[in-house]
Formats: structure tokens, sequence, C-alpha cells
């Protein structure tokens, strides 16, 4: 049987030299912020020389590629965006007093 660690996130990643330092966080059963949402806490950190992490980041785009092609989660820049405001110009008025920009 193997030890897994479970984690909600990546809290930071450190690169010092040759050596990559990936702090693994997950939400607090006991403490909250001040809008009462769980806090995120430390809980273990993976050490790496920096080629690994590398050959990581790799593997876990190869990974996301196929989470976004199976449709199981989207990529932020894939979702529609909003309209966007219109500005618009009283009739006869200029953006700029000055003929420099008009």
């Amino acid at each position: 049987m193997s030890n897994e660690l479970y984690a909600d996130g990546i809290g930071e990643i450190t690169v010092t030299g040759t050596i990559v330092r990936i702090d693994l966080m997950s939400l607090s059963a006991t403490e909250r912020d001040a809008s009462n949402n769980p806090k995120p806490v430390f809980r273990q950190r993976i050490i790496m020389p920096v080629d690994a992490f590398a050959n990581a980041v790799d593997l876990m785009q190869k990974a996301l590629a196929g989470l976004v092609e199976a449709g199981a989660v989207r990529r932020i820049n894939d979702l529609p965006s909003s309209p966007k405001a219109e500005i618009i110009q009283p009739s006869g008025a200029s953006a700029n007093a000055s003929p420099n920009f008009n």
C-alpha cells in the first residue's frame, strides 16, 4: 500500500538554483477567513530538480489537454466573452478637442 496525499491546490512554487519547491495546500477544516471561508493551509512540499519539474509540467499539460478534449474542464480563454460596453458620443461632439487626435 502506498501513501497518498490530497491537496486542494498549489500555494507557492519557489525556484532556487536548480531546485524547485512546490508547496501543496488544503482547505482547513477549522480555520476560517474574514468571509467565513476555509483558509488554505500548507500540507506538504515537493522538492525536485528543475529538469524533473519541466518534465512534470509537460506531463500535466498533456493531461489537461486530454481533460479539455473530453469536456471535463474548460479553459478560461475558451469561455465566451461578455458583451463589452459601447461608448456613445453625443452627435457633433468630438472625443478630443485637439486636432492632433482627430
